[in-house]
């Protein structure tokens, strides 16, 4: 749930009451609202007819005024112009400092404690940590305390009405916010599509590249195929044909006993001859 979307029911009953309060009870209904816990914006009780009468009385102008202090002034500007409002009791200088820190949430996202320190007049870091942790335990802001740099970062804050001439300041801001805004999507489109064809462009030289690296991986296979079938051509031994006529028989020592056929085989002549060389050649 969003910061104060309960704040403008908190002041449906003083603006009930406001519609028969005159005079004095216009002053005191003020009194009232600007103590009351849980109620932060006033504008709608400011636009009320018998409230805007008192901004030309001179008895009760001030409570007028008053008004004007907790709709959208600070607890500094209070100080400076005492002498214009009655006199303020505790809760309603508590509440004042809750909504003097919204407004200096407006202009800065970061409130060191040096500034919120002279702003709220107060002491103590201890004394401004309790009212900020009340603060936002009231929905009235969201941040959180940054002690090693003595500051409070704002996340989120409640709306605080807007004083008169104001809103032409805030429709200006707004303007140049859209503008800015604009100007940064379209250099986000911009660098959207970049990214796009940066990514396409990436994804094709991949694609070219895997397919380099495939037709490289079969050319290298097919090759290897064709030196191992090279090797087995190579390899192989004819086994007749014209191949035999390359080899060359070595004969085999004859054995004894085919030397003996053949010497058998001899006449007697021959026979003798030879045993007459075997003797010379022992002598």
């Amino acid at each position: 749930m969003e910061l104060g979307t309960n704040f403008a029911a908190r002041l449906e009953p003083f603006l009930l009451m406001s519609k028969s309060a005159k005079g004095a009870a216009a002053a005191k209904l003020i009194q009232d609202a600007t103590a009351a816990p849980g109620v932060f914006v006033f504008a709608e009780l400011l636009d009320m007819p018998n409230i805007q009468e008192l901004s030309t009385s001179e008895q009760y102008g001030p409570y007028f005024s008053l008004l004007q202090l907790f709709s959208y002034r600070t607890y500094r500007y209070y100080l400076e112009n005492e002498d214009s409002f009655p006199a303020l009791n505790s809760a309603q200088i508590t509440k004042l400092k809750y909504l003097s820190i919204v407004s200096l949430a407006s202009e800065r996202r970061v409130l060191p404690y040096s500034l919120l320190l002279q702003e709220l007049k107060m002491d103590t870091i201890r004394e401004l940590e309790d009212l900020i942790i009340d603060a936002i335990y009231l929905d009235i802001l969201r941040g959180k305390f940054d002690q090693k740099e003595q500051q409070l970062e704002i996340e989120y804050t409640m709306g605080r009405d807007l004083e008169p001439g104001q809103l032409d300041k805030v429709l200006a801001a707004l303007q140049n916010w859209a503008s800015t805004t604009a100007s940064v999507l379209e250099a986000l489109d911009k660098k959207l599509v970049e990214v796009a064809e940066h990514h396409k462009a990436v994804r094709r030289e991949t694609e070219l590249h895997e397919e380099l690296c495939a037709a490289n991986l079969k050319e290298v296979q097919e090759r290897l195929k064709e030196s191992k079938q090279s090797n087995r051509k190579i390899g192989q031994y004819p086994t007749g044909g014209s191949g035999a006529g390359d080899s060359m028989d070595v004969d085999d020592p004859p054995a004894e006993g085919n030397v003996k056929i053949r010497n058998r085989n001899r006449g007697p002549s021959e026979a003798a001859a030879a045993k007459q060389q075997r003797k010379r050649n022992r002598i």
